[in-house]
């Protein structure tokens, strides 16, 4: 049984729908042609509202990250020290995500990424990266 997560909302339901599918998706507008993230009910660029849904490589090139050592919540502290990036996808937009695997704290500028999907307590599957030679 699919079942929402926290994150859900009604113009996120496919793309979290997908990632309990272990699939990684992006909207794209029909009228200009623009690839978004987050999903929105519009386009971003155009405004314009006539969005389909399209599947990812799941690979990208990390644009920038930090390592966070230090636990903003206690709900953390076990998680730390860990690696945020900014991952650039092939599909054209940005996320933010968590860098996972035992090499994750060894990122740089450029490394390539491919998709993975964690569940995490919650029963939530959330889209993360590896390092694609760790992949």
């Amino acid at each position: 049984m699919n079942q929402a997560n926290e994150f859900e909302n009604g113009d996120s339901k496919p793309y979290w729908d997908a990632a309990r599918e272990g699939r990684l998706v992006f909207q794209r507008c029909c009228a200009c042609g623009e690839v978004q993230f987050p999903p929105r009910h519009h386009c971003v660029s155009c405004w314009e509202s006539d969005i389909e849904w399209i599947q990812s490589s799941g690979l990208g090139k990390v644009e920038s990250f930090t390592i966070v050592r230090r636990a903003p919540t206690s709900v953390f502290r076990d998680k730390v020290p860990y690696a945020v990036v900014a991952v650039k996808v092939e599909e054209g937009p940005t996320m933010i995500t968590n860098l996972i695997g035992e090499d994750a704290l060894d990122v740089r500028i450029g490394d390539a990424v491919q998709v993975d999907f964690v569940e995490d307590a919650g029963g939530n599957v959330l889209p993360q990266y590896k390092r694609a030679a760790a992949v």
